[in-house]
């Protein structure tokens, strides 16, 4: 039974894509900063009858709960297959824009949206390089894409109010290429995935379904050892033409 970590998993698309996965056969850590959220989250799991998930605390922002929660899985697990750095904030109460948004707010999206994946990713990497087919998904946005952004006829060039969660996004995506090339000669496939805008609290309940979301994300961590690694994905900008530019 394969194994998977998903930080933020206790609800929205990191719930759903647990489901899903477990659904699948999958044995799911669910990663929750607030460990009753966490347990709450598998309680519902197993009322549908999901057994295999169980919650851990895990914290991306804070290096000893992360260590705590590597050292907690590593007793129960020698190999982790799948990590979905699915962990994420938009930087706290609006706004958001360039000009508006607080220093504050700039350094809470990045500890959460990219320092917290480094620190997680590095945390972890002992038990993904024991999987025979390891997979990293960085759940990343097409609001992150600096070409798309900065093209005057994409939809969302005139929607400027999310400077802060983008420029975090941004640098989610430069950290995806990096550590795709480090890993570029092994099995590992890393890839940024955008599951789309999705109607969860993070969204005002606005957007599309979690369902939609997660299908986006597991796509990822399904392919095979011929599958894209390095890449940027979103079904959302073309469905048409899946991978993005960066």
């Amino acid at each position: 039974m394969k194994k998977v970590l998903i930080t933020g998993a206790n609800k929205g698309i990191g719930f759903e894509t647990a489901k899903h996965l477990l659904q699948k056969g999958f044995y799911v850590y669910i990663g929750s900063r607030d460990l009753k959220n966490g347990v709450n989250a598998v309680e519902k799991l197993k009322s549908e009858g999901l057994s295999h998930a169980e919650a851990v605390q895990l914290d991306v922002t804070d290096e000893r709960s992360v260590k705590m929660a590597r050292e907690e899985i590593g007793k129960k697990t020698k190999v982790l297959d799948v990590l979905i750095n699915n962990a994420g904030i938009n930087g706290g109460e609006p706004p958001y824009t360039a000009l508006e948004a607080t220093s504050e707010q700039f350094m809470a999206a990045l500890d959460t949206n990219v320092i917290g994946v480094a620190r997680v990713t590095k945390a972890f990497i002992d038990l993904l390089h024991k999987s025979y087919e390891p997979r990293i998904v960085n759940v990343s946005t097409s609001v992150g894409s600096l070409s798309l952004q900065s093209d005057p006829d994409w939809p969302a060039y005139d929607y400027a109010k999310y400077a802060v969660y983008g420029a975090s996004k941004a640098a989610l995506n430069m950290y995806t290429v990096h550590l795709a090339y480090e890993l570029r000669d092994t099995p590992f496939k890393v890839n940024a995935v955008c599951p789309g805008y999705t109607s969860t609290d993070f969204t005002f309940n606005n957007g599309g379904t979690v369902d939609t979301a997660a299908r986006r994300i597991i796509k990822y961590v399904l392919i095979d050892r011929n599958g894209p690694t390095g890449k940027f994905f979103s079904e959302e900008t073309n469905p048409e033409a899946v991978e993005i530019p960066w």
